[in-house]
C-alpha cells in the first residue's frame, strides 16, 4: 500500500512547478513537503490526488496509477486541501453526514460518531460550520478527509494559521491518524516527520 513517485514533472508553459520528482512512501510513514512559495508542493499533491495531470513520470498509490486509475486512486487518498472547502451554512454533523452519503458508507451513524470522536468534535457537532473557529474547522476538514477510511491522506498546511493550542492538538490528532495510514503534509513547522525537499 506503498506510494510510488517515479521521475514526476509538471510544466506549465516554459515554467517548471514541479521537475523529476521520485521518492517512495511507506505504511505508517509521515512525510512533510519542505520549500518555498511556488515550489511545487501542492502541485505534486494535487497531482498525486489526480486533480491535475502530470506532464512527465508518474506514481501510483495503492498500486493504482494515478494516469489510468484514477477513481481508484482518489477512493484509497483523503484529501485536506490548502484552503479548507466546508459549507459554513451546513451543521456540522449535517456535513459529515453528506461526505459520508457521497462516500456511500454504510452504516453512516455509526461512522459518523467514531469520527466525531477521534477528531474530537463532539462538542461542536451540533454547531453551524460558519461559526466554528479556526482549529474546529481543520478537525472538521480532517474528519472530511478520514470518513471513508482512505489508505492515504494528504494534508497541504493542516496547521496553517493556528495558535499554539490548535497547533499541538491537530499535530497530536496527525500524528495519531499517522500510526495506521500513509500521510504526507506540508507543515508550516514540524520536527517529527521525514523530508522531502523540493524546488
Amino acid at each position: 500500500m506503498s506510494v510510488i513517485v517515479q521521475g514526476l514533472t509538471k510544466q506549465y508553459g516554459s515554467q517548471k512547478a514541479v521537475d523529476n520528482l521520485t521518492f517512495e512512501v511507506r505504511p505508517g510513514e509521515i512525510l512533510g513537503f519542505l520549500g518555498p512559495n511556488g515550489a511545487g508542493k501542492t502541485t505534486t499533491m494535487k497531482m498525486l490526488c489526480c486533480y491535475t495531470q502530470p506532464s512527465e513520470g508518474t506514481a501510483s498509490v495503492c498500486d493504482y496509477d494515478i494516469r489510468t486509475s484514477p477513481l481508484m486512486v482518489r477512493k484509497n487518498i483523503g484529501y485536506l486541501p490548502e484552503h479548507n472547502p466546508l459549507y459554513d451554512e451546513m451543521y456540522v454533523k449535517e456535513y459529515l453526514q453528506f461526505v459520508a452519503s457521497i462516500h456511500k458508507i454504510e452504516n453512516k451513524q455509526g461512522r459518523i460518531s467514531e469520527i466525531i470522536e477521534m477528531t474530537g468534535l463532539g462538542k461542536e457537532q451540533n454547531k453551524i460550520i460558519g461559526t466554528l473557529s479556526k482549529g474546529y474547522r481543520q478537525r472538521l476538514g480532517l474528519a472530511q478527509a478520514i470518513i471513508h477510511d482512505p489508505q492515504v491522506l494528504i494534508l497541504d498546511e493542516p496547521t496553517s494559521g493556528l495558535d499554539m493550542n490548535q497547533l499541538i492538538d491537530i499535530r497530536s490528532l496527525i500524528k495519531n491518524l499517522g500510526k495506521r495510514k500513509q500521510s504526507f503534509f506540508r507543515p508550516t513547522s514540524c520536527r517529527k516527520f521525514k523530508p522531502c525537499a523540493i524546488g
